[in-house]
């Protein structure tokens, strides 16, 4: 597959691709006539990078996450630390997420004149 190829079906700009080649983050592909040959394999790293980053990962950490998955041996103990304080942090924004759920909900039927009313109204649920 040529980057553009890549591109496309993973909604990114070729720029990006080549900046995660660059950092490490996808192995530099065969190359032929100069072009970029990628392997079908980038798009499945492409999209644990993606989740990566939508779930709050820093660069620094996918790089991690990524290098610690190499071989076919069990995860390195970087990674299991890693993947053990992420797992918390996301505990954590799930929480706060379910919070701000239920109180849009409380909010959808609220029928108080002020938003002033209505926090009163939260504070003493």
């Amino acid at each position: 597959m040529l980057i553009g190829e890549v591109a496309a079906q993973m909604g990114l700009r070729t720029s990006a691709i080549r900046y995660y080649e660059s950092i490490g983050l996808l192995p530099a592909p065969a190359r032929s006539s100069g072009r970029r040959n990628y392997h079908p394999d980038v798009l499945q790293q492409i999209a644990v990078i993606q989740i990566a980053q939508q779930a709050g990962f820093r660069i620094a950490e996918i790089q991690t996450l990524v290098r610690g998955f190499k071989g076919k041996g069990r995860p390195s103990k970087r990674w299991r630390t890693l993947a053990e304080r992420k797992l918390h942090e996301i505990d954590i924004q799930i929480s706060e997420a379910a919070r701000m759920q239920r109180l849009l909900k409380v909010l959808l039927r609220c029928e108080c004149p002020t938003l002033e009313d209505c926090g009163r109204a939260l504070q003493a649920r």
